[in-house]
């Protein structure tokens, strides 16, 4: 993991700093500094714009477009596919000050300082401008996202005499006429504009799709006059005013910005409401509303921090991951997923992947149930287009997309979409694992089993029996690896689909004896038939699993022991990210990892496999990752500190909370990584924290890296909520929320009531493992 840091921001444990203005990083620091509500984002982009590279980014959860990318007369290889598409830009902003242009390169201007405040959910920034007239002028922003009304959006614009005096004229407005960044086009039209007395709106228009979205400001000036304008396609307010030394011309500006997706609604009613919006956040007051967020994020920082001592970088980093995590989603709607970037940027198109049920899911599941319900709707409400994906590839069942914002398959890349079964099988696991922690039979009734069932399906008929062996398998599939497709009998897609098989059987059985008249109706439903019973324990008994008995190895798929070897570290540093610097063939040739795939299944059901098991095939497949995806060095992070290897582990977590804040992998101006935020909370969490929950009750065994002097963090089980306290001295547990909770500390039984839990560490040299 040849990966060094590019630092330049000023580490603070709930700031994100900028000190003077980088324009070489601009796009860096656009992604870094985003602000979002699930509803809507916006990437931290100059409002006023600059002459350096950038990426103007207004996204809106679920608003997408369609387009065709080639054709193959090829059955079942998706040719068309959608993408989160860059909305109209609310933070249309021009300053001039003698009739000069502000220009942050341009310029002169003395002094910067950008200040994204993760505990209070606000970014500020402001500079000192020496203008060409000789006058010298204090600029400062702020701009916020209402929570509670996810549609409110808030920004202040002040400009402020520090010397001299000065003629200054701003427009502050939205721009329906934005570019896709990535695409060069621009993807929507005019609906309607209007405007006057203090109020402007425009309501455009998807192109391909016909979703819209209201996008609306009312002004409050204080040191001049506004004049509002309104064009098709823009709209806004002229404020002008003469500064002087000591005085200032101040704008707040209330911005309603409404989606509509149903195509049913006429544009008089969400015109109608987009207005009425705006009337009702003017009330509220800009001050009432920032107290507003402000108490919301003290309240989200209360259940959710991590606190870190003795590592500055790392804690910083950590809450620099939760917040950008709980921006991009809390369950506000079932309709809405988690995008790989999140709403920071375009790249991944806004797409969902499998990540979301492995790695992004034990985040809400362990601090916000609602939240990782909701996730798993999402799943249910587009069971429909899973079954005519399944359809497409001569298949039944349910084949959920590889990548997806509405459901549909969205990945044109065949040797993904159409090998890749994982999607599936961690649908499956997070309903498994969704169960674990809640304990909530009613949405296994109400919708899990019907997804199994489906899932199971489809996996029994993209699978077959060995003409040798008799065995069941899948052939020609991809892994999580990906860096070898068309293999045959993948370790993991068989284990997660035998273990699918089982739980679906046991879901099925659970319910015919709770609810044995829902169970015949849901079976009559389906069609399920007592015949496809059998076939998925068929299928479950006899699945290949690829083992070598000596060794203890599970073989990654049939002849990967065979492969050519590789010594990963005699790569160039200058060959990564291979995929940029290797033909794609040459890729594929050797027994080289992209990411964890034996070692993920042996995380994801971490209690079934011991921990000779685990050491032999950390040792195995460990040498071999070359770790080109950003989630995973988390995975072998978390089993290192299982094994007791606390270096290891450190170093491979080394980069993962910091990883775009250093942008480590210099892609950063793309967009956040998400999920890989959500890996660097399992790293802290499973890793060191030692957490545990695919038993039927948490189990713990923390340590304490000795880079650090503590940490803290907390997680929910049923109807309870656990403290971890983790000191020099030990570890204490206190029950934060409900009664009584049994649970495994150090692999002994514990039980945690008010009075809590201490306990020294293990001896020194034992391992941290649960499982011996």
């Amino acid at each position: 993991m040849a990966k060094v840091a590019d630092r330049y921001l000023v580490v603070d444990p709930w700031k994100v700093i900028e000190e003077g203005f980088h324009p070489e990083r601009s796009m860096v620091s656009e992604s870094l500094f985003s602000l979002a509500n699930e509803y809507m984002g916006v990437r931290g982009y100059l409002e006023e714009g600059a002459s350096c590279a950038s990426m103007r980014g207004s996204y809106f959860n679920g608003v997408y477009e369609v387009e065709k990318e080639g054709e193959t007369g090829y059955k079942g290889i998706v040719t068309t596919t959608h993408f989160m598409v860059n909305g109209p830009d609310w933070l249309d902003v021009r300053v001039e000050a003698d009739g000069e242009v502000l220009d942050v390169a341009k310029c002169n201007v003395t002094s910067f300082r950008r200040v994204l405040h993760l505990d209070r959910g606000v970014l500020e920034r402001s500079l000192v401008w020496e203008t060409g007239s000789g006058a010298v002028l204090e600029v400062r922003s702020v701009r916020f996202l209402h929570r509670e009304v996810p549609q409110r959006a808030y920004h202040l614009l002040e400009v402020r005499g520090v010397r001299g005096e000065a003629a200054v004229r701003l427009w502050a407005g939205h721009n329906g006429e934005v570019m896709h960044y990535s695409r060069k086009k621009c993807y929507w039209e005019g609906v309607r504009s209007g405007g006057g007395d203090g109020v402007v709106g425009l309501l455009v228009r998807t192109t391909g799709t016909g979703q819209r979205v209201f996008t609306g400001s009312v002004v409050e000036v204080e040191g001049g006059g506004a004049s509002p304008v309104v064009e098709d396609m823009r709209v806004g307010f002229t404020v002008e005013g003469r500064v002087r030394e000591g005085g200032a011309l101040r704008v707040r500006r209330f911005v309603y910005n409404l989606v509509e997706k149903d195509q049913e609604v006429e544009d008089t009613e969400v015109w109608r409401r987009g207005m009425a919006g705006l009337g009702a956040q003017r009330e509220e007051g800009f001050g009432e509303a920032l107290e507003a967020v402000e108490a919301y994020w003290a309240r989200v920082w209360e259940r959710y921090d991590v606190r870190i001592e003795g590592d500055p970088l790392t804690q910083q980093g950590v809450r620099f991951c939760i917040f950008h995590l709980l921006q991009t989603y809390q369950g506000q709607d079932p309709s809405h997923n988690i995008g790989a970037k999140g709403l920071t940027g375009e790249a991944y198109n806004g797409h969902a992947f499998w990540d979301t049920e492995t790695y992004c899911l034990p985040f809400y599941l362990l601090t916000n149930v609602k939240a990782a319900r909701n996730l798993l709707e999402f799943r249910y409400r587009t069971l429909p287009q899973a079954r005519r994906r399944a359809v497409e590839v001569d298949c039944r069942g349910a084949c959920y997309p590889v990548a997806t914002l509405n459901g549909d398959e969205a990945c044109t890349l065949w040797q993904h979409s159409n090998l890749q079964l994982q999607p599936g099988t961690g649908v499956a696991y997070a309903i498994w694992h969704y169960l674990k922690v809640t304990g909530d039979l009613d949405f296994l009734y109400d919708y899990g089993v019907e997804m199994l069932v489906e899932i199971s399906r489809f996996l029994v008929s993209r699978g077959d029996f060995s003409q040798r062996s008799g065995l069941f398998g899948f052939y020609g599939v991809m892994g999580p690896d990906e860096f070898h497709m068309m293999v045959n009998n993948n370790c993991y897609t068989n284990f997660m689909a035998k273990k699918t098989f089982e739980f679906t059987l046991w879901a099925l059985d659970r319910m015919a004896k709770d609810q044995p008249e829902r169970h015949q109706h849901l079976v009559e439903r389906l069609g399920l038939s007592d015949e496809e019973r059998r076939q998925f324990v068929t299928c479950a008994e006899k699945m290949i699993i690829p083992y070598d008995e000596k060794t203890g190895v599970f073989e990654q798929h049939e002849g990967f022991f065979d492969l050519p070897h590789i010594d990963i570290d005699s790569i160039p540093v200058t060959d990564f990210p291979l995929y940029s610097h290797w033909s794609y063939d040459r890729i594929y040739r050797y027994d080289m990892i992209k990411q964890p795939d034996v070692l993920m299944f042996l995380f994801l059901y971490n209690r079934e496999f011991s921990l000779e098991c685990k050491r032999a095939n950390y040792d195995y497949y460990d040498p071999r990752t070359v770790h080109e995806s950003s989630l995973s060095p988390a995975i072998h992070s978390i089993l290192a500190a299982e094994l007791g290897r606390e270096d290891e582990a450190y170093r491979l977590f080394g980069f993962a909370t910091r990883l775009d804040l250093d942008n480590y992998n210099r892609n950063t101006h793309e967009g956040l990584h998400l999920t890989s935020m959500a890996a660097a909370w399992l790293n802290i969490v499973y890793g060191f924290g030692g957490l545990r929950t695919d038993g039927d009750r948490p189990a713990l065994a923390p340590m304490l890296p000795s880079a650090w002097k503590g940490y803290s963090f907390s997680f929910g089980w049923r109807d309870a909520r656990i403290g971890v306290e983790v000191e020099r001295e030990g570890v204490r547990l206190r029950l934060l929320e409900g009664e009584r909770v049994e649970l495994d500390l150090y692999g002994e039984p514990a039980v945690l009531t008010d009075e809590g839990l201490v306990r020294p560490f293990p001896e020194k040299g034992r391992p941290h493992g649960l499982v011996s």
